[in-house]
């Protein structure tokens, strides 16, 4: 591994829900017992690919992100069905170009293209987190207002705002793939639709 490079498998599914949607109490579902006050988080982040979208062509993302529990540069690359393996580095210093080291583990894909910001987004994140009766966390429930950006054609070092909405993630932490069912069940009845987008880079990117 690289200096600083850590790994973890993420699962989740995403839902679309209207500017009206109130996230339901999800305790009972899958095991878990509690569902913990809202923990109100904002994250910035910075998606770059190759002039032409290789990375996303692949279903690969690469962004440099803060805000949150993770702050850093993430790579997300597909396992399969809801679940990504993501591989994490260090923040760093912010700017427009990648490290060397974060380029070279996605060369493969972009065939050592230059990277450039081709996304900005921003998020007001509220968490919940569902409980086990020990206290365990088996899974976090994001609640995101979400806006995306593009570079400004005109000038590329500006961003112009694309698109403005909100979404509701699950992600497994310790729960098992059951909870993700009942979950959903719970945030279906509330009026929460399974997304339409693969991803938001996707989104904003109209690469769905």
């Amino acid at each position: 591994m690289a200096t600083g490079e850590q790994e973890q498998i993420e699962t989740e599914r995403k839902y679309d829900v209207d500017a009206g949607f109130v996230v339901p109490d999800l305790a009972g579902s899958g095991g878990a017992v509690r569902m913990t006050p809202p923990d109100v988080q904002h994250l910035a982040a910075t998606y770059f690919d190759t002039d032409d979208l290789q990375l996303i062509g692949s279903h690969i993302t690469l962004r440099r992100r803060t805000g949150g529990d993770d702050a850093g540069w993430h790579i997300k690359l597909p396992v399969g069905g809801d679940t990504r393996r993501e591989v994490h580095f260090p923040l760093g210093q912010p700017g427009r170009t990648v490290p060397g080291e974060i380029a070279a583990e996605v060369a493969r894909w972009s065939g050592g293209a230059p990277l450039r910001p081709v996304a900005r987004l921003e998020t007001q994140r509220t968490v919940r987190r569902l409980l086990d009766e020990a206290g365990q966390v088996l899974a976090e429930v994001a609640d995101d207002r979400v806006t995306g950006s593009r570079p400004d054609p005109a000038d590329p070092e500006r961003w112009r705002p694309q698109d403005s909405w909100r979404e509701v993630e699950v992600e497994l932490k310790e729960g098992t793939p059951e909870l993700l069912d009942a979950a959903a069940a719970g945030l279906a009845a509330a009026g929460a639709r399974p997304s339409k987008s693969a991803s938001k880079l996707a989104r904003v990117l109209g690469t769905d």
